[in-house]
Parts: structure tokens; sequence; C-alpha cells
């Protein structure tokens, strides 16, 4: 079935879109004035910030229990049960009833393992704050509830589970943490199964506790009614501290080296180079390295977006990342790129970072930063949530009073000399993990030519050998056979040419967005596809057998010459009966495919695969250029259903660097399609 870049292109049109943003224009640096909680604490621990801000009619309220990280073991997700059951009725209200209040009062209320929080308008304050004080302290845990929760916990573990970037962050904490570590233990199907209710009653009861909890109001209220209401509703949490836990910081690597994952379905390679970070709000270096990061990949224009997006256009973007935290860290600097450039893309990685360790950078560069750095904190210090976030991390991290008074300032006083000081400390080039989780068959010979140590480990972050080569194909297997036996798979060579038109809806989401796609294709080789949502046409490609365009976004574009070429064999709903006969198509191997053998063949910027056993096209990809961008989409083909005597995949996974799952809900062979449908 066809897939065109439609969805792709609108993918990437708006992640470059916020990229190219312009930035913020130095200017003068303004005085900030963030407002000074009032405080006070209750005789159980839990203390108490309030910013009085009458500016809207607004108020916010954010309790958070600062309880230090801690592992879970073989019931590693108790904690991801209790946040989602918590709020779920009271002992005062059910789940319908606190739900339909939420929404009569306009509020926003949610609740986790580690806190609470609520905003609404101010006339509802203290009816909003009752409602979560009721809902964090007063919950009631069923069975139902439970399992409810637990099966969409497993569901949502299944998704991931052919998902490249899912994969790579999984075995990325994994390796650096290690799997007893709280940052580097996950979630099993089987350590969902070990979480009884008794144990959800426990994590609540043990850890769900005010020893450490903050509650931070800002709004339009007065200090004295808040302290009236909370009193009132949170004296009665009973007093208690947390267990106690303990753990080994992790250690970086002893010498560079690769951790290889192999996810034969990546269409993309998802690399990452990790190193331990122990950086403190409170450390001298601090500002120093929040620049840094900027300059080496925290930045649109920075090193490592400039090299590996703009010079070399291998991937829509390539960042880098380090937090300031009480607890150890890492250092992170990432992208996707197609297969084919992966061992080029870890190249200029370290091309970067040696630059930023050995070279001062530009005046004008470092000035932009922190123009822009400033920017973006004076934008920020605007939102209520920011100023509770300040005063909650003043707290917790044991930041000075005047940490955010004098952050503009701080900022400013970086020079270059620190920017080369603090990288040769925090960004590492000797002692790196350079975690790769793509395609074996496609990315291996490449990286053994970087003469690196590789160690290979599987989806779990268990070490393993390395991936078997491409598989031989057996004697008499040729293109012509493998395409045969696709047509009789799915129906038949009398059923398949019996389709005149075929007309396909299906539903998905694009980065959170609700989308329906619908598709026409005739046996004439004429073709539609067009995305809608948000109630508009996002995309549409149209092809009448001779011409096409594509659309979208107010914009218009024709095929050229190569596009119309394409299109004429591939428009087809069944492209297969034209493949045996396309110049250059040929079998070249056998690859695994989600776990499965398939036969592969090749045509051009087109690869297909064949189930070895059943014969049905499992995925398909396609070399494509968006706004200049080089990539490979890739699309699998699931659960085929008959339809009036052919199979038709109901489930396609499109892959363009994140995977959108589309499902298919009507399919009608020989009707609702017309010539008018593709002019």
């Amino acid at each position: 079935m066809k897939k065109t870049i439609l969805i792709a292109s609108l993918f990437l049109t708006v992640i470059m879109q916020a990229q190219d943003r312009p930035q913020p224009k130095p200017g003068p640096a303004p005085v900030i004035n963030i407002g000074k909680p009032q405080t006070f604490e209750l005789k159980n621990g839990l203390k108490v910030m309030v910013v009085e801000n009458n500016k809207l009619p607004r108020v916010s309220y954010n309790l958070t229990i600062d309880n230090a990280p801690y592992a879970e073991g073989d019931k590693k997700g108790v904690a991801d049960l209790a946040s989602s059951m918590i709020g779920n009725g009271t002992k005062k209200m059910s789940k319908d009833a606190f739900n339909e209040e939420i929404d009569f009062l306009g509020a926003n209320i949610g609740f986790s393992s580690n806190g609470a929080y609520a905003s609404g308008l101010s006339k509802y304050s203290g009816r909003i704050l009752e409602l979560m004080a009721d809902g964090a302290l007063n919950s009631v845990f069923t069975q139902e509830e439970l399992d409810k929760e637990k099966a969409k916990l497993v569901e949502g573990l299944k998704n991931q589970e052919k998902s490249v970037e899912a994969v790579a962050a999984r075995v990325e904490d994994v390796l650096v943490f290690g799997k007893n570590h709280p940052n580097g233990e996950y979630i099993t199907e089987e350590t969902i199964k070990n979480v009884s209710l008794a144990d959800v009653l426990n994590e609540y009861n043990s850890h769900f506790v005010p020893a450490n909890a903050y509650l931070v109001v800002i709004g339009d209220v007065k200090f004295k009614d808040v302290k009236k209401s909370v009193e009132k509703l949170f004296s009665s949490w009973k007093k208690a501290v947390a267990p106690a836990v303990s753990y080994t910081d992790p250690k970086d690597v002893q010498y560079t080296q690769i951790n290889f994952v192999d996810m034969p379905n990546a269409v993309q390679s998802q690399i990452s180079l990790v190193n331990v970070t122990n950086l403190k709000m409170t450390d001298p270096d601090y500002f120093a390295v929040l620049l840094a990061n900027q300059v080496l990949g925290g930045d649109f224009n920075s090193y490592l977006n400039m090299n590996l997006r703009e010079a070399h256009g291998w991937t829509y973007g390539a960042r880098s990342g380090i937090r300031g935290n009480k607890y150890v860290g890492k250092f992170t600097a990432s992208t996707q790129v197609r297969n084919a450039v992966t061992d080029s893309a870890v190249v200029e990685f370290f091309k970067e970072i040696k630059k930023i360790r050995t070279e001062k950078v530009a005046d004008d560069m470092l000035k932009n930063v922190k123009a822009g750095y400033v920017g973006n904190f004076v934008m920020q210090i605007q939102k209520p949530g920011t100023v509770a976030r300040y005063a909650l991390l003043t707290q917790t991290q044991g930041l000075p009073a005047d940490f955010y008074e004098n952050y503009i300032k701080n900022i400013n006083a970086v020079t270059a000399d620190d920017i080369l000081r603090v990288s040769k400390k925090y960004f590492l080039e000797d002692k790196t993990r350079v975690v790769i989780t793509g395609k074996a068959s496609d990315v291996l010979p490449g990286l053994e030519s970087l003469k690196m140590p590789i160690f290979y480990f599987d989806k779990f972050g268990n070490p393993t050998e390395k991936p078997v080569a491409k598989k031989s194909v057996p004697a008499g297997v040729t293109t012509t056979t493998v395409l045969d036996n696709y047509i009789k798979a799915v129906g038949g060579d009398k059923a398949v040419k019996a389709v005149k038109t075929i007309l396909v809806t299906s539903s998905g989401t694009v980065q959170g967005i609700p989308v329906v796609m619908t598709k026409k294709a005739s046996a004439s080789n004429k073709f539609l596809e067009e995305v809608t949502g948000m109630g508009q046409t996002l995309a549409k490609t149209v092809f009448d057998g001779t011409k096409g365009y594509e659309s979208g976004q107010g914009q218009k574009q024709d095929f050229d010459a190569e596009k119309t070429t394409a299109m004429k064999f591939y428009a087809n709903a069944f492209p297969e009966l034209a493949l045996a006969n396309t110049t250059g198509a040929q079998l070249s191997g056998i690859e695994s495919i989600n776990g499965k053998d398939a036969y592969v063949v090749k045509a051009g910027k087109f690869s297909f695969f064949y189930d070895v056993a059943t014969g049905l096209k499992v995925a398909e990809t396609e070399d494509l250029e968006v706004q200049g961008q080089k990539f490979t989409k890739g699309t699998t083909f699931e659960d085929y259903k008959d339809v009036k005597g052919v199979k038709v995949p109901y489930k396609t996974v499109v892959n363009v660097g994140i995977e959108i799952e589309l499902i298919a809900s009507d399919v009608k062979i020989n009707e609702g399609v017309t010539d008018a449908d593709f002019q």
C-alpha cells in the first residue's frame, strides 16, 4: 500500500520551523524581581511557600515531595501505578463526581506519587485546594482500578518495543547507571505483574509523606487565608519520613567505546554520547556549564546542529544536554541520522567536542548565546509556574535566596576562558560511552572502520553477541518468486487484478494531534492521500496517472520528473504487479524485521520486505529528501484482514524519526472512488 512523504514532510516541517525561529536580539539586561514567598511549616513537616500575585485572577498550587530517588527492584512500576491511582476517587467523593466538579470549576488538578498540582480561577481557590488535598490525602485504592492501570501500562510497553527511540533511551540508562540504580532500572510486563494492591498501598503510605514535602502557592490569594486553609486541610497528614536509601553512584567507562543495540526495523540510527556528571546548581561552574552546553548543542546555532544539520544535512536536529542536580546525572549529546551516515556522524560529534575543549568560543557566538539564554529566562519568569518552580528549587537545591535575582548577572559574567575550562571537565572525549541503536546490517561495517571498541547489547541492556550478518538467499528463490508468493499470500493473481480501486481510512496522532488519513488508489495508477486534523486538511498528495502535486500549510508543489516517474510505478494499490518488471529491482538478501526473517527486494530508492514464512509484505523503506534534509522513511505493515478476497494491512506504522501508528477503520474495494478524486 502506498505511503508517500506526506506525513514525513508534515512532521519535519513542524520541527524545522520551530528550530528556525530567530534568536532574541541582545538588549539591556532587565531587572529581575521574583516574588519572595512568605513561608510557614506545619507540625508534620510540610513546608508552605506563598507568593501573592494579583495581576491575574488565578491561583496555582504545587505540592512536591522531594524524596531521594529509590529503586523498586522486581516490582518496578509500583510508583507509576500509584501515580495513576492517586486521585481516582476519595473517601468522600467518587471518581466521577470528583472529575465532574473539577470540570465545573474549570480547574486543572493532577496527582503523582511525588505530589500534586492544581490551578484555576482565584474565586474558586478554596474549593480547588480542598479537592487537591482530598485527592492527595484521602485517595481510595481498589483492585479494579489497579487492574485497569496495569493493563494500560502493559499495553504501553508493547507499543514501545518496536520504538528505536524508546529502546535507545532504556538501554542508555541501563548502561550508564546500572540496572540496580533508580535511574537505570526499567519496567517490564513481569515487574508489573509482581505488583499487588498491598504493594501500591505500601508505596503510598511509606513515600507519600510530609517530611520532605513542599507546597508552593502562587496567585491572587492572601497569605493569611492560605495559611488558614492549609492548616485545616493538611494538618491531619500523618507525620512520617520516607525510608532511607543508598546506592552506588555510576562511573564513566575507562575508555571511549561504542555500545551497540541492533534494531533491524530501524530506518535511522539513534546516537548518544554520554558521560557521568556531578554538577550542582550551587557549583561555581554552574553558569559556565549552562552556556558551554548551549554553545555545543543546546542552541539552534550550536556547534553540533550547525555541523550535522546545516552543513551536512544528516538530521533535523542535533543537541546536547546537562543539568544541575543534587544527585549524580549525565551529559548527553544526541541525534538521529539515516543509517548510511551513522559512522560519519559519530566522527563529527567528536570533532565538535574536541573543538569546544580546545578552542575558545568566538565572542559573537558567546554574546548571542548569552542573549538567547537571558531572553528565554526573562520570558519564562513571567509565568506563575516558573516562579513556583524557582521557589521550590531554592529550597530543595539549597540555593542562595538571591540566586534568581542574580541569574542574569551570573550568565553575563561567563567568559570564553570559563567555557573552555568547564568543557574540558564536563564534556569528555576519552571516557565517552557512545550508545548507538540501529540496524546492524546497515551500520556496523562503517562503525567498525572507526577502530573504536564495540560492545553489543540487546534491547534491555544485556551483553550479547555481535549480530549475525545478512542471511544468504536459498537456491531457487528469486525476485520473481518472492513477488509471486506475495501476490498469492494476499489473495492470488486473479483476486488482486480484480481490484480496480481501493479506499482506506485510517486514524492516528502526529505530535499529539489526532489525524485521519484517507487513501484512494486505482489500478490505472491514480492516487490520492489526504491527512486531516483539527477540522482542516493538513497535507494532500494527488496523482492522476500522468502528473501530480503535494500541498500543505497553504503551499502547493507540482511533482518533478523524478517524482512523476516514481508515482507511475508506485501509485497502484499493489505495485508488486509491476515490480518484477521494474528495471533494477533485485532480491538483495534476508533481513530480520521485528524478529522474523524477510526477503529484501530493492528498487531504486525503495526497499520492500516480505516475510519468508507467510509471503506477506511486512515493511518498506524509501530514501527521501525534505527541505534539503535527507532521511529514510520506514513503514511496517501488520494485522492483515480479508476484504472481498484480498488481504489488506489494517495497521501501519510510519517511522520518520518518530513512529506514527495508523489504524484502518474502513477499507473498501471497488467502491467509493471516482476519477474526480484525482483532479
